[in-house]
């Protein structure tokens, strides 16, 4: 069985209201003996303005024309009544619902400006009804005026309120798209610096077994073969993203997690550097899903700067760990400093403070520096902490999926 929505209920009411109306109009109109093809032309002009199926109106009708032409038609017959020599001619609730219909989808959905000329067109149309009847200006013409003011005003006014609604919410929507793709835009730097930096770095060392150590070349030029597959997939998913406009396609941006910092730090480990990975059995696998892309990116940015800085480092030691309530991430190499990457490879110092800036949004810490002032030894270490209990507060780039998703979702309504 279909079940009706309120909004269909409220439309048909709506619908059948204004079909009320306009018969009570007829009646009227046919019951002083006047001319009703007059008014009938009128509502039919109002009728099809106002009901006219949104997904069939061609291209020439648009907002402006149907809330003009109807308008119009209304005023040129009250002044028609009054350049003839008719009596009167009375007016009823139908024309009044139209004509204020007509006045709301003016305001709200006409481009600026036509949406004032459409407003005070059905506007005035509006306030001229009464003259139809009394033909001059009197007290009970004043009335029904002030009466259609009242009624004009509230129209109006809940209308530019919506169209203002609507605004904000295309402004709102138009910013999250921006940073969304500025966030992956970041992400895709990241990742294919990654790999970028590894492929260079073996394909020196590629280079240097070449002449020395060819029988021990196909473990390296299988790391460069696996480095450039994985930079192309990034950068292949990063622009499928950034074609996409829904909101699902922040659930593809090339992201990693806990689990993902196995295969990251294994696939850094060259012939001349051993990683290490330590992970505390206290890690678990539930953590927020903000929090461990966040882990992830710390270990491989860490990673990225031994290649580019630390060049003659041995060992790199990965350590995932959960003192209490938080989550740490340390990355320590024992290199002196050295590399052999050519300058334009070195990167701008862009990546720490990206870096810092995600850690920080979670409420984390992050430090770079040396390890002599740690424990005396050479080398480099990088460590992030995270709240990872009831301390641990969101920011706004951990909210950020939950904001976009809600911004695509919204839509504004069909006048």
């Amino acid at each position: 069985m279909r079940s009706t929505s309120p909004r269909g209920c409220v439309r048909g009411f709506g619908v059948g209201f204004l079909l009320a109306a306009s018969v009570y109009d007829l009646l009227v109109a046919d019951a002083v003996d006047n001319a009703v093809w007059a008014p009938v032309t009128v509502l039919l002009v109002g009728f099809t303005a106002v009901l006219w199926p949104v997904g069939r109106r061609p291209r020439w009708l648009t907002p402006q024309l149907r809330t003009a032409v109807p308008a119009v038609v209304s005023a040129l017959l009250t002044a028609a009544v009054l350049l003839t020599d008719r009596a009167h001619m009375p007016f009823g609730p139908g024309e009044v619902v139209i004509l204020l219909s007509l006045l709301f989808v003016a305001v709200r959905h006409c481009p600026w400006p036509w949406a004032l000329v459409c407003a005070v067109l059905d506007a005035a149309a509006l306030l001229l009804l009464p003259v139809r009847y009394f033909r001059s200006l009197q007290e009970e013409v004043l009335a029904y005026a002030l009466v259609g003011l009242v009624l004009v005003g509230l129209t109006a006014g809940l209308a530019a309120y919506l169209r203002s609604l609507d605004y904000r919410r295309t402004v709102a929507v138009g910013e999250t798209r921006r940073a969304e793709r500025v966030a992956i835009a970041a992400d895709l730097h990241d990742f294919v610096a990654h790999h970028v930096t590894g492929i260079l770095v073996q394909t020196q060392m590629a280079r240097m077994m070449a002449a020395r150590q060819p029988q021990d070349l196909d473990p390296v030029l299988a790391g460069i073969e696996r480095a450039a597959t994985e930079a192309l997939a990034s950068m292949r998913r990063t622009v499928g993203v950034l074609r996409d406009t829904g909101p699902e396609a922040a659930d593809r941006r090339p992201v990693g997690d806990l689990a993902a910092v196995t295969d990251l730090v294994e696939g850094f480990a060259t012939p001349a550097q051993r990683t290490v990975l330590h992970r505390d059995p206290g890690v678990c696998d539930d953590l927020p899903y903000e929090m461990q892309a966040a882990a992830f990116r710390v270990v491989q940015e860490a990673l990225t700067n031994v290649r580019r800085h630390a060049g003659d480092a041995t060992q790199v030691t990965v350590r995932l760990a959960c003192p209490g309530d938080r989550l740490e991430v340390t990355v320590t190499d024992d290199g002196h400093g050295g590399t052999q990457l050519p300058e334009a490879a070195h990167g701008g110092g862009f990546g720490l403070v990206g870096l810092t800036e995600r850690v920080t949004a979670l409420g984390g810490a992050l430090h770079a520096g040396p390890r002599g002032g740690v424990d005396g030894a050479a080398g480099w270490q990088v460590r992030a902490v995270f709240p990872a209990g009831k301390q641990w507060r969101p920011g706004s780039r951990a909210l950020f999926n939950e904001t976009a998703h809600a911004a695509w979702e919204v839509k504004p309504p069909a006048d």
